[in-house]
């Protein structure tokens, strides 16, 4: 499949380094302690970050970010969560103009203990709502933190902080890679679904690359389209991780036999935008060489085109405030400094007159 790119960013990242398993690693430590827009239009066309704060200055066009919905997810600020503590995060991300924030945990390491009830005043004190949380899905431990194993537990923490959406960034692979196994998966889903509703919640699956792969018993089957046409659109939504969607189209534009399956990220959700209430912003730089098709960097720094998605979603007729956009960099290089730039790159995009 073609596409445009931009010159070379100098945001560095190991072309040998892992990012899909070091980020699934690192994020399962964490919690475990706690229709129709090409791949051109969206890929490689996207302004320099130069360019759009020029754009910026001259006021032209509508801000591409809906005002109020500008998200992070606090695992991109884990290390200085885990050090400073969440005051002084939530001190930065308030200085960065962030509306919201996205749990991956509730404790703050060597910064001491916090309540749900002090987190909660301390994010609303800083401008922040706390908007969802990632939360394990299952575990071989009865105790664990997980929907799986503490539903109940879960909930009541969300609903102590206030939560509109809960939710996990595990795949649907407990039972396995086979169609019967993902709708399986999919039952739990709706069970945990129905249980947030209750609550006033909504439950939501945060994708990696691997959820677009092919069934192993059904290989003409893509598994992201089982889970949702197995689950309840009422009561499991989708949170798309942006970045790991443009992976997996570079890795699963083919079925396991060679012959094509091409798919574009946006048109599931120009298809389907009430199941996508969150996204996941988070940029790549396109590198064919990376068996993952792309290197993550900040968000401005790389080849996904965030002027046009996002206006390609929030231009649909009643949802120009209806989805929630959290900035994210799995292992950023200074994570203030990409909490900062992401901000300041996002506010600056502007729709085309």
């Amino acid at each position: 499949m073609s596409r445009l790119i931009r010159p070379s960013s100098t945001a560095a990242t190991s072309k040998n380094h892992d990012p899909e398993l070091s980020h699934r690693l690192s994020r399962r430590g964490m919690l475990g302690v706690a229709a129709g827009a090409t791949a051109a239009a969206l890929l490689g066309t996207a302004a320099t970050p130069a360019t759009a704060a020029t754009a910026d200055a001259a006021g032209r066009g509508r801000p591409v970010l809906p005002p109020g919905r500008l998200g992070i997810q606090l695992y991109s600020l884990r290390d200085k969560v885990s050090t400073l503590g969440f005051a002084p995060v939530f001190a930065e991300l308030e200085k960065y103009g962030y509306d919201e924030v996205e749990f991956a945990g509730y404790t703050q390491g060597s910064a001491g203990p916090i309540t749900l009830a002090q987190l909660k005043r301390l994010a609303r004190n800083h401008g922040l709502n706390p908007i969802g949380s990632h939360v394990g899905y299952y575990s071989s431990d009865p105790n664990a933190y997980t929907f799986a194993q503490n539903l109940n537990k879960v909930l009541d923490d969300a609903q102590a902080l206030g939560l509109k959406h809960i939710g996990t960034a595990a795949g649907p692979f407990r039972y396995g890679s086979t169609v019967d196994a993902w709708k399986r998966a999919a039952e739990d889903f709706n069970t945990y679904g129905a249980a947030a509703k209750a609550r006033g919640m909504k439950f939501y699956q945060h994708n990696h690359s691997e959820e677009f792969s092919f069934a192993t018993d059904q290989p003409q089957v893509r598994l992201y389209d089982v889970l949702l046409e197995e689950t309840d659109p009422d009561l499991v939504y989708l949170e798309m991780d942006i970045y790991w969607a443009y992976v997996a189209q570079f890795r699963f534009s083919k079925r396991p036999d060679g012959t094509p399956a091409p798919f574009e990220p946006i048109d599931y959700v120009l298809k389907s935008p009430d199941r996508y209430p969150l996204f996941h912003v988070k940029d790549g730089e396109s590198d064919p060489s990376n068996p993952y098709g792309y290197r993550m960097v900040d968000v401005g720094d790389g080849d996904i085109d965030y002027q046009r998605f996002i206006s390609a979603v929030t231009r649909l007729k009643g949802h120009r405030l209806a989805h929630h956009w959290q900035a994210e960099h799995d292992n950023p290089t200074e994570s203030f400094t990409f909490a900062r730039r992401s901000s300041a790159h996002l506010h600056s995009l502007r729709e085309n007159c």
